[in-house]
């Protein structure tokens, strides 16, 4: 259970940092068998990503991808399944060349990225991985050419903002350190919010656990800090905005009228902002559940708003 919490969190995480730049597909299913690959990225064939933005997942996506995240460290039996997946969407990009001229732009055979929390000589050697220092930092291998496999063995990469967004993915001390230094970030940093926001869903979801293990206690305690600041700017942000509202259209009805109305108002503006911070927008849908929100006391709805997806929101509040 926990296993496929961090597993899911690994995807989650994955798209929303490279679905600007490309077509997503999650679990996409690969023909023979019930076979599916975690993750398949196709670029945008206009998309400029500067790695100075993702640093060396920039770099991964500069071609179509198949990211294959793992929370335990990747056995050899697994990434032999991995290859098979990588063999058996070859053989179906052939047959699908077959009956065309030419590929597509997002069909072009994938390179396999393997992301494993920590890899031992003996896996990595068996497979015939190899460094390339002069163009990749420590931590990423490359299997024989043909292959089109890179395996990054998250726990070598360096410690630099170029391998941030992946180290993220790693466990113990190495994701610890990723989560201060992305909390560290300016808050302008587009990817940041969407990051931390995945993470107290994380969060939420071990918190659930009956038996967390010993590392997820660790990580819930390191990210509850985190959850309380974004939910007391989140809070004062909206409330600010409310009031301030509230209080200027008050002044023009009167002071009491006005702070009453303000203070409604600054409830609504709460959760609107709330929202929009999680969602990037208050859609249509999203607008229809926020007077059931406002028959919760603040203290009950904020955790909601900040650990509940939109589709559990929808469906949590549709019944009110």
């Amino acid at each position: 259970m926990t296993r496929f919490l961090h597993d899911q969190f690994a995807k989650d995480y994955l798209e929303e940092l490279l679905t600007p730049y490309g077509t997503i597909q999650s679990s996409r299913p690969v023909s023979s068998e019930v076979r599916e690959v975690d993750l398949w990225f196709s670029p945008h064939p206009e998309s400029t990503l500067s790695p100075d933005s993702l640093g060396l997942l920039a770099r991964a996506i500069q071609t179509p991808a198949i990211f294959e995240p793992f929370r335990n460290p990747a056995t050899t039996r697994e990434i032999r399944d991995c290859l098979l997946k990588l063999l058996e969407i070859d053989a179906e990009l052939r047959r699908e060349s077959n009956r065309q001229v030419s590929l597509a732009p997002d069909t072009s055979p994938p390179h396999l990225w393997i992301l494993t929390p920590t890899a031992s000589r003996t896996l990595l050697g068996g497979f015939g991985a190899t460094l390339d220092l002069e163009s990749w930092p420590r931590g990423v291998y490359f299997l024989p050419p043909q292959l089109r496999t890179i395996i990054v063995a998250i726990h070598q990469l360096p410690r630099t903002p170029e391998t941030l967004w992946l180290r993220v993915l790693g466990r113990g001390r190495v994701q610890t350190q990723a989560i201060e230094e992305l909390e560290a970030l300016s808050p302008d940093n587009p990817w940041r919010a969407n990051a931390l926001i995945l993470l107290n869903r994380l969060k939420a979801h071990l918190e659930r656990n009956l038996n967390p293990d010993w590392e997820d206690r660790q990580l819930i305690m390191r990210l509850s800090p985190l959850f309380d600041q974004q939910l007391e700017a989140a809070q004062l942000s909206g409330l600010q905005q409310g009031l301030q509202q509230g209080l200027q259209q008050g002044l023009q009805q009167g002071l009491q009228q006005g702070l009453q109305q303000g203070l409604q108002q600054g409830e609504t503006l709460v959760i609107e902002n709330l929202l929009r911070f999680r969602f990037g927008e208050v859609d249509e849908e999203l607008a229809q559940i926020i007077q059931a929100i406002l028959r919760l006391p603040a203290s009950e709805f904020t955790p909601l708003l900040m650990q509940l997806s939109r589709e559990e929101l929808i469906e949590r509040f549709r019944e009110e």
